[in-house]
């Protein structure tokens, strides 16, 4: 457990950074008076930080023989990050942080078992279980706990 302590901190901390980043875009949203413009934004300062990041790793630029080998859909993990910057951007200031959230972190559980079950996109096969489907019953019991 001890060897997990350090990267289950990170990923704590990355959840602490969703909080901080959907509510700096609301902010963004309201002093724009854009949704559009504020996750262009995001997204622009993200790649900026991305490409930074490879430059300072000195990641190779990936041939464009490799590019042409991935699947269609292996390209459209931005698409689904949009749409959970804008959903974020309108929902924060309407439901509140801790409950968009909960519901995200439901939703995400529930997919997951999902995709764990069937094997989608090429994740392993995890057969559902009762006690998988305790733990998503328990988090949807918590988000209704949190809405209260």
């Amino acid at each position: 457990m001890l060897k997990l302590a350090f990267p289950m901190i990170l990923a704590a901390a990355a959840g602490i950074s969703l909080v901080v980043q959907q509510a700096l875009n609301a902010n963004l949203r309201a002093a724009l008076k854009s949704a559009a413009w504020s996750g262009f934004m995001s997204y622009f300062i993200g790649v900026i930080c991305m490409a930074a990041l490879a430059l300072l790793l000195q990641d190779p630029v990936p041939s464009a023989a490799t590019a042409a080998r991935i699947p269609w859909f292996a390209w459209s993990g931005g698409l689904f990050g949009a749409i959970f910057i804008g959903l974020g951007i309108f929902l924060v200031p309407q439901l509140g942080a801790a409950t968009f959230f909960a519901l995200l972190i439901a939703g995400q559980m529930l997919g997951s078992i999902a995709f764990d079950h069937f094997g989608l996109l090429g994740v392993p096969v995890h057969p559902i279980s009762a006690v998988r489907v305790a733990g998503a019953v328990l988090l949807v019991g918590g988000v209704i706990l949190i809405r209260m």
